[in-house]
């Protein structure tokens, strides 16, 4: 292998490895937001995790958040309290900030 084969195989290592990361970021904010949600519906134990688990699989519709957050809104439009649009998207890039750093810890 010359030099430019080895360095196309790093860069290909490193963005794998960089996807594969992201993917879990975000799996894990999805999670922490769908529980953070469940706890305003009044969802506990395992409803507020097949609920935490409903909001990962719906992040897998399309890119971005939208279908998180549209998963968010309908379920929280039958919540006991109201919640903004603006506070579940807060909560949403609250929770990125947080599920980085949970992997972090987890990788080191």
């Amino acid at each position: 292998m010359t030099t430019f084969d080895d360095r196309e195989s790093q860069f290909e290592a490193e963005f794998a490895h960089d996807a594969a990361l992201q993917f879990k970021v975000h799996a894990r904010r999805d999670k922490l937001v769908g529980l953070w949600a469940a706890k305003i519906l009044g969802l506990e134990g395992a409803q507020a995790e097949a609920f935490a688990k409903e909001v990962v699989i719906a992040d897998l519709e399309e890119p971005g958040d939208e279908d998180v957050f549209r998963k968010l809104r309908g379920a929280l439009n039958e919540a006991p309290r109201p919640v903004s649009d603006e506070e579940i998207r807060t909560q949403m890039a609250d929770l990125m900030g947080e599920a980085k750093r949970q992997i972090r810890e987890a990788i080191e």
